[in-house]
């Protein structure tokens, strides 16, 4: 039923090394707010202020038209141009032509010109809807370093259409050279925006190409080139999209694989990856991204529909908290993991399909840049009210809570979270009740329930989900001392690992780390008293009990939705894909109306996506390719998995 022991033996407290366990021995960067001189400064003289940020190795950046022909006139490019035209049956002009017209439609056109407005006009949008915008500053000097020293990656989070604005607008107000980014085609179809997108640095990417070989061999030279040359920082989001819940999602490899690749093949010295972490207190697109789980279809990027949003600029959205990671070297991270040699056996302009060593490399390396974005996420405390009131909520406690007692458990669990090593922005000189009055102020339409009741309970939970990366680990090993049959450390241990086995879809969780996730987790609950491990046994301390139930709460609604998307599947005959999430929908609102469920959330259709993903995996559902997608589950499978 469960996963075979682990690979090495269980760790001893008093044996293990601090500073590979304790996260609260990390040592983080203090916080400059760059809007205070904004405040007290013409926007004007800022916009038009003299630029000259540090490029890479000091040179001159190429014009964009150069760019183009670079890439046209590559070798890869030209090999893949060769290969089409035979397939196709046409001349090498043609596929070339056609290959200029999709470097045409994607390429940036960044224009200092059209930096300076966006300069002038955010400053003025930024200062209405933010009280700050806090920004580690030691992290600008040490990624100016390392934009002059190697090619350089950005890697910001992604929660927000304005990450990528407020990327190039710190950039911009510290004199760093301005990133080109990678964006959806969506933007392209906004009027105007669009274009002044690409003049400020975006190059538009389609979501998916297929078995387009043309565009994936434009597209990849585009970047790689932009990249060896030092054109400028290239900016994408490792996630691949808005994360809609705030939780981290599974990486995407396909930017990540062509970023390294000219490392790999010795075209560059180093790469550095610099992952950025963008924490807001108040999120714009909170309601938008609740009804979207809910199945309302997501409104198309306009340009008109941007004109409509303008009554966000009368709403206080709070605080936003910035934080730039260390650089980390593509050439430290393949040290003793990837044999380049392999790249010396074919030409290099010959385009060949990763390897299983690159592609793990790789893998591993995405994790552990999403794992770094997460542990410098800044925690404002609505954050911890929000699962104070979620699990109340789910208690049916429907009188409402004293300010008294959400303060006292708001406290303790601020604790606890920074014992965790949570990176937590509380205000310790001001009274704990009136930090959670300021933060209940602050998000009122929340609190006082002013829409339906599923889009506020959803809202409220992509807080939650914010420090959902500081309790996982612990979580996952409360909920499997819950579930084991005893106190023997092997049997909770196989729970633990079954436990993250299947949430690996829902949680950051790096592969091949189960032991190392459950020595921390033994470490952290051990060291806060929760817990006493000895050989053989795991002891819950008389202190711990409060502690490990509210962990097991944590997971609780992730339990509670994996379980009845299983139930669903159970009662079915067969489905298409389209089909899966307005019937499993439909079924947990029935179930929700007759009280046989207590979590609201389970009507996220990315948990419902994430559960049928993990059942397939864990072979108790079985993806039959048709006509149509089927699933045809297998009953006494999913008991056997514990579901």
């Amino acid at each position: 039923m469960y996963s075979s022991p682990p690979p090495t033996p269980f760790f001893n407290i008093a044996d293990i090394t601090l500073w590979t366990l304790d996260p609260m021995l990390k040592k983080r960067d203090d916080f400059e707010d760059m809007l205070e001189e904004r405040r007290n400064s013409s926007d004007l003289r800022y916009a038009l202020k003299c630029y000259t940020p540090v490029l890479y190795k000091g040179l001159t950046p190429c014009k964009v038209s150069e760019l183009k022909q670079m890439v046209l006139q590559s070798d890869q490019l030209g090999y893949v141009i060769t290969q089409v035209s035979k397939e196709k049956g046409v001349t090498s002009d043609e596929v070339t032509g056609e290959a200029a017209a999709i470097l045409e439609e994607m390429a940036q056109r960044l224009q200092l010109s059209t930096v300076r407005f966006f300069a002038f006009t955010l400053s003025k949008v930024f200062k209405t809807l933010f009280r700050s915008i806090c920004i580690n500053e030691e992290g600008l000097q040490r990624l100016q370093q390392a934009i002059h020293n190697h090619p350089v990656v950005l890697l910001p989070s992604h929660r927000s259409y304005m990450d990528f604005l407020l990327m190039s607008y710190i950039l911009y107000t510290y004199d760093l050279a301005l990133p080109v980014i990678a964006a959806g085609m969506d933007f392209m179809g906004m009027k105007v925006v669009g274009e002044m997108l690409r003049m400020s640095g975006a190059f538009f990417i389609r979501r998916s190409f297929g078995g387009d070989k043309l565009y994936w061999a434009v597209f990849s030279e585009y970047v790689k080139i932009m990249l060896k040359n030092g054109y400028a920082p290239v900016e994408f989001f490792l996630e691949g999209t808005r994360s809609r819940t705030a939780k981290s999602l599974t990486p995407k490899l396909g930017l990540l694989n062509i970023v390294m690749d000219p490392f790999l093949k010795g075209e560059v010295f180093d790469i550095s990856l610099v992952p950025v972490s963008i924490s807001y207190e108040r999120t714009l697109e909170e309601a938008l991204y609740a009804r979207e789980l809910l199945g309302v279809p997501k409104p198309k990027e306009s340009t008109s529909g941007l004109f409509k949003a303008r009554k966000i600029l009368s709403e206080d959205y709070g605080s936003i908290h910035v934080y730039f990671g260390q650089p980390v070297s593509v050439r430290s991270l393949a040290e003793s993991r990837v044999n380049r040699s392999q790249f010396n056996l074919i030409p290099r302009h010959i385009p060949t399909r990763p390897s299983e060593e690159i592609l793990s490399f790789v893998n591993d390396s995405a994790y552990r840049l999403v794992r770094a974005q997460e542990e410098n996420m800044v925690l404002k405390p609505w954050v911890l009210l929000a699962f104070v009131l979620l699990q109340k909520q789910a208690a049916e406690e429907k009188q409402g809570t004293a300010l008294d007692e959400l303060t006292e458990q708001a406290v303790w669990l601020r604790d606890l979270s920074r014992q965790y090593g949570a990176f937590l922005h509380w205000p310790d000189h001001i009274p704990p009740s009136e930090v959670v009055s300021s933060s209940l102020s602050l998000h009122r339409g929340l609190v006082r329930i002013s829409e339906g009741r599923a889009v506020v309970i959803l809202s409220c939970a992509s807080y939650r989900n914010q420090a959902l990366n500081v309790f996982i680990r612990p979580a996952l090993l409360a909920s499997a001392i819950h579930t084991a049959a005893s106190n023997r450390k092997q049997e909770i241990y196989n729970s633990f690992s079954f436990l993250r086995n299947m949430f690996s879809n829902e949680f950051i969780l790096c592969p091949g780390a189960t032991v190392q996730d459950f020595e921390e987790a033994c470490y952290l609950l051990v060291k806060t008293g929760t817990l006493q491990i000895n050989q053989q046994e795991v002891l819950i301390t008389e202190r711990g009990h409060r502690t490990l139930a509210f962990l097991t709460s944590v997971l609780d609604p992730f339990l509670q939705g994996y379980q009845v998307v299983c139930r669903f599947l159970c009662e079915q005959d067969g489905l298409t894909e389209k089909q899966f999430i307005p019937a499993v929908r439909k079924f947990i609102i029935k179930h929700l109306l007759t009280g046989r469920l207590r979590y609201t959330e389970v009507l996220s259709s990315d948990l419902q996506k994430n559960a049928l993903a993990a059942l397939i995996r864990l072979g108790a559902v079985q993806k039959i390719k048709g006509n149509n997608y089927c699933f045809n589950v297998f009953p006494s499978e999913a008991r056997n998995r514990g579901l």
